[in-house]
């Protein structure tokens, strides 16, 4: 009978361990339209819940991704699988264009990590066109 070699839970490339990919942080900051009483967080959150696709399957986020809300008006999206940051910019316009909000705000890269939702800057001309 041959001996039997266990195999090594870690897996190698080359001769050099595989590390994990570490956690993501994503952070959407909603502060300005939820102070305006127009952006409903909680219908936000639902839906990102039920649209983030892992493994090809919406709704079964498991413990891969978790989204919490830690500040007031900020909305925080931890991955610890490979997770697209311009994924969730897609979701966050999608979310928008679904409650009719799209036309007024808008989603922007504050930093790396980082989405905040603002208001377009739409100046009315102060009697500039009546000529």
């Amino acid at each position: 009978m041959a001996p039997t070699v266990a195999k090594s839970a870690k897996k190698s490339v080359g001769g050099k361990p595989v590390k994990a990919a570490p956690a993501q942080k994503y952070i959407v900051d909603y502060s300005g339209p939820a102070n305006d009483k127009i952006f409903d967080a909680a219908a936000y959150e639902k839906f990102l819940i039920d649209h983030i696709k892992v493994e090809g399957k919406t709704g079964q986020l498991g413990e891969d991704i978790k989204i919490s809300t830690d500040v007031p008006g900020q909305l925080a999206v931890i991955s610890s699988i490979p997770f697209s940051k311009r994924y969730l910019k897609y979701l966050t316009k999608r979310f928008l264009k679904k409650n009719l909000m799209r036309e007024w705000l808008r989603v922007v890269a504050t930093s790396k990590n980082t989405y905040t939702l603002k208001f377009f800057n739409v100046a009315f001309g102060d009697d500039a066109g009546e000529e």
